[in-house]
């Protein structure tokens, strides 16, 4: 019987050999720089140590033959419901939604679920990130960015709060609820509903701003809120608040919005941008875009409408990434992409779009997006174009650990394979 410390220096090397190795021959898609061909990967402790054509491999190391194969960084969802929701129709599986118009402090990392049947449907087509984004009320909670591998929470966690998630008030004279269906309202009620909420917007703001001063003054008395403590790094243009924002009166009041406040914004779910385009680049507001696989919004909008909107996006120079703002279709996050290759995005900017922009978004391009030394060893291993339908991804790697690519698709693809 080993004693117990050889035994933890066994376990803790066996660990460490799981994330070096050095990967072989493969043609490598750095995303950020041009396509190296033949060329070796090596990884060391979950990082990219090297990459060429001829690496000196450390004694021990494992080999991995890459030979006719191609390596791309990992593909990052900017909007989702990843470990918060499972059966969207049955309610003790959501937990996307908090009771309340205001919960800064409630953060989506801590409520994801790592058994979730949805994560490894959605790492098989090579997304090892996602955005997991909270809902309900005006100010949601706080939208984090997370691996898609972990057994908690915490393994999971790249950046617990990547933005501030604000359901911006806009004049709707529709809403849908499961309890109630379908209900309309006239404009002259819908425009008071819309006043009303952006008053109890700003008068919280006004409340988180008087907290701050307070604090800042070591006002006695000041009685900690978590609420409001949460605010703070908003405040300060430490953390950016994500705004959906869908036609074009809707942008242009979130922009203003934001401007005045002093706030750093991302802006999601945009359709019919109009005019804006030039402004969001004037400011340099990136956008969080939907799946272009969708169909126009209103009955005279082109029918490419959603097709071509990230060309007019890249054409306006505005920085976009790609999100499924869902679970059931996460799926097809490379797909989206390809989508508006066919409609005049440069192939480039659509593989940048699920890869490098949306971790630059995110404010995590100094540890994934592209495949650089210095970097965590987040990239797939695939038999052809990631965004082409008919490429499988043979192999996955989240900080240097190959994750595996079982799904409950592939199970019961093999079981009724078998089926006598």
């Amino acid at each position: 019987m080993k004693p117990l410390g050889l035994f933890l220096l066994s376990v803790s090397t066996l660990a460490a050999a799981d994330n070096t190795f050095l990967l072989r021959g493969a043609t490598i898609h750095p995303v950020s720089a041009p396509k190296v061909e033949g060329a070796s990967l090596l990884v060391k402790d979950g990082k990219i140590a090297e990459i060429g054509a001829k690496i000196i491999v450390p004694k021990g190391t494992r080999v991995i033959e890459a030979k006719g194969l191609h390596v791309y960084p990992g593909m990052i969802d900017s909007a989702t419901e990843i470990g918060l929701s499972e059966v969207s129709s049955v309610r003790e599986t959501q937990d996307t939604n908090e009771m309340g118009d205001f919960k800064p402090q409630l953060r989506a990392a801590i409520a994801v679920n790592p058994a979730s049947d949805h994560i490894p449907v959605i790492r098989a087509n090579g997304t090892v990130a996602a955005i997991a984004l909270p809902g309900g009320g005006i100010i949601a909670g706080q939208a984090s960015l997370m691996r898609l591998d972990g057994w908690t929470w915490e393994e999971m966690e790249i950046k617990r709060s990547a933005a501030m998630h604000l359901l911006f008030p806009t004049i709707s004279t529709v809403s849908f609820s499961f309890s109630e269906g379908v209900s309309r309202a006239g404009f002259s009620e819908a425009r008071r509903n819309y006043e009303r909420r952006l008053k109890l917007l700003q008068d919280y703001l006004e409340s988180a701003r008087r907290y701050q001063k307070a604090k800042a003054a070591k006002t006695a008395g000041l009685k900690p809120d978590l609420a409001l403590e949460a605010m703070l790094p908003v405040l300060e243009g430490r953390i950016p608040v994500l705004i959906n924002a869908v036609r074009e009166r809707a942008i242009r009041e979130a922009v203003q919005w934001a401007e005045k406040e002093r706030i750093k914004v991302i802006l999601s779910g945009v359709r019919r941008p109009g005019s804006t385009l030039a402004e969001l680049k004037a400011k340099n507001i990136p956008v969080i875009l939907g799946p272009t696989q969708a169909l126009p919004m209103e009955e005279d909008d082109p029918y490419d409408a959603a097709f071509t909107l990230p060309a007019e996006m890249h054409r306006a120079g505005v920085k976009f990434a790609f999100g499924s703002f869902g679970n059931q279709f996460a799926r097809n996050l490379p797909y989206q992409a390809a989508t508006a290759v066919g409609f005049g995005l440069p192939y480039e900017e659509a593989l940048k779009s699920v890869t490098l922009y949306p971790a630059q978004i995110w404010g995590v391009d100094d540890r994934m997006g592209s495949i650089e030394t210095g970097k965590s060893a987040d990239f797939i291993i695939t038999d052809g174009d990631p965004l082409e339908v008919q490429t499988q991804v043979k192999r996955m790697f989240v900080d240097g650990k190959e994750v595996d690519l079982e799904s409950k698709h592939t199970l019961l693809y093999k079981k009724y394979l078998a089926r006598p």
